[in-house]
């Protein structure tokens, strides 16, 4: 799925090749939004600028990198491809067996 509404930069590549213009590009839109603090260590941020910021990072990420933080995050364990095939077959109807 892509994205709805229109990106401040290019999202970072799911090889991470874009990695120090993205993070420099980050900092910047941060700093303008008021919310670069967020981004530094021990920071004392209230959670409502952490929200924004993380909402904001994750809207300029690739959809491959959201998914595979996400599977590692709700599993807490390596995923194999084998893994994947077969939840992806789990969901297929009945009648489409054969194509498993």
């Amino acid at each position: 799925m892509t994205n709805l509404t229109k990106l401040e930069f290019v999202g970072l590549d799911i090889m991470g090749k874009n990695y120090l213009s993205w993070i420099l590009d980050a900092e910047i839109h941060l700093d303008a939004m008021g919310l670069v603090d967020t981004i530094k260590e021990r920071n004392e941020s209230s959670n409502q600028d952490k929200v924004k910021a993380i909402i904001f990072l994750r809207h300029h990420l690739h959809e491959g990198l959201k998914t595979k933080y996400l599977m590692l995050k709700l599993y807490e364990k390596n995923i194999t491809d084998e893994d994947i095939l077969e939840k992806t077959f789990s969901t297929f109807h009945a009648s489409n067996v054969l194509l498993q």
